[in-house]
């Protein structure tokens, strides 16, 4: 029941001889999981030390100095700042504050001149002072690592070169968060997140040391505890969609149990924003039964579309 470990270093050096061994692997993890942790994928460790202490410094910050980036101020680019409580999950409450990110755009660009949702600018404390260059460079390396990610999961699928897959993640929609999640009293028990899946086409996360993340995978709950130097991988409900069930999106939740504060940082990799995730060719539809789905949603009706 384990989540496996992949490594993706064979995608990052452009090696052919361990490419289908890798897709081998991520098939193998969709098809049981959902979920499995990618090793040796290049991104620098002391970018991502660098990433953990800002955001600790950040949210150590009294209450009315986070807020000075509150979402709010964000407006249709839905960046900045939200208190604990000021997220929903299934209608309830997360315990957990965060800062939302995306792809950053000058105000000159086409779609912020066109007032796109989800495009704009990003809003940055001014302390810590470092965590502007330090989140654009996260961003852009983990953006980089996705490209590979989408690859791999395409020749999984065994697609031809130039798939619709990779075709509509050549210039995909990011959006990256940082999340942090107090700590609990000695004997007590909180959901930081509640049961859940991802709805855009993969999520690339890395966890700092405490843990709490745990995936429904057939039937059961599981742990997916940090293994230093990976990141946690999962299909979201695009992909899922694209594959007509043949790899489901995953549902899971976050469990807080630790006395210490918890940091994540998931990053979203999904297509392009205006483009359309349809059926890929070639892949029947696997399952159309989304009764025993967390949310009843039927993901895979494409009527009107």
């Amino acid at each position: 029941m384990n989540i496996p470990i992949v490594d993706i270093s064979p995608f990052l050096k452009q090696q052919e001889s361990g490419m289908r061994e890798t897709a081998r692997q991520i098939r193998k993890a969709c098809l049981d999981h959902g979920f499995f942790y990618v090793s040796n994928h290049g991104i620098s460790i002391t970018l991502q030390a660098r990433l953990e202490t800002l955001s600790r410094e950040f949210f150590s910050l009294p209450h009315d100095e986070k807020m000075r980036i509150r979402m709010e101020l964000g407006g249709k680019a839905w960046r900045g700042y939200f208190p604990i409580g000021g997220e929903l999950t299934s209608g309830k409450p997360d315990q957990k504050e965060g800062i939302y990110f995306g792809t950053e755009l000058n105000n000159d660009h086409p779609m912020v001149i066109s007032q796109t949702p989800l495009h704009g600018q990003n809003l940055f404390p001014t302390t810590p002072s470092e965590l502007k260059q330090t989140v654009l460079e996260y961003m852009d390396e983990v953006t980089a690592l996705g490209h590979q990610l989408i690859r791999a999961i395409a020749l999984s699928l065994n697609l031809p070169e130039n798939n619709p897959l990779e075709t509509i993640c050549s210039d995909p929609f990011i959006l990256f968060r940082i999340f942090h999640y107090p700590a609990t009293q000695l004997g007590t028990e909180t959901w930081g997140v509640g049961e859940h899946t991802d709805y855009g086409l993969l999520t690339i996360l890395k966890q700092d040391q405490i843990g709490g993340l745990q995936v429904r995978s057939n039937g059961r709950w599981i742990d997916a505890p940090p293994i230093e130097n990976t990141f946690v991988c999962n299909i979201g409900d695009m992909l899922d969609r694209m594959t007509g069930g043949l790899f489901r999106s995953t549902p899971h939740r976050v469990r807080n149990t630790s006395v210490k504060d918890r940091l994540s940082f998931p990053l979203f990799f999904d297509p392009g924003f205006n483009t359309f995730p349809k059926p890929i060719d070639g892949i029947e539809l696997t399952s159309s039964d989304f009764s025993d789905r967390w949310d009843g949603e039927d993901v895979y009706n494409f009527q009107g579309n």
